[in-house]
């Protein structure tokens, strides 16, 4: 069963209350999307490890309900 948008939304503003996200749904079918998150949290981070608490964030959803998200994380500028 594919996942809604505003769950995903929903699971990573739980992680990152500060972000600002854009969510867009590539394929039209709740599998498929690309997020923007721009967050303090993940200042300092390298990109594996953004992307890692990204996945956590998920509670184990990404590949079962979700199949797929591309990623774009950034630290808001000047952090």
């Amino acid at each position: 069963m594919p996942m809604p948008a505003e769950e995903l939304r929903t699971h990573l503003i739980e992680a990152f209350p500060d972000a600002e996200i854009v969510i867009d749904d590539l394929a039209g079918d709740g599998d498929h999307y690309r997020a923007r998150i721009v967050s303090a949290a993940f200042a300092g981070l390298p990109r594996v490890r953004q992307h890692q608490l990204v996945y956590a964030a998920l509670k184990g959803k990404m590949g079962g309900e979700l199949h797929a998200l591309a990623l774009e994380t950034l630290a808001p500028a000047g952090d």
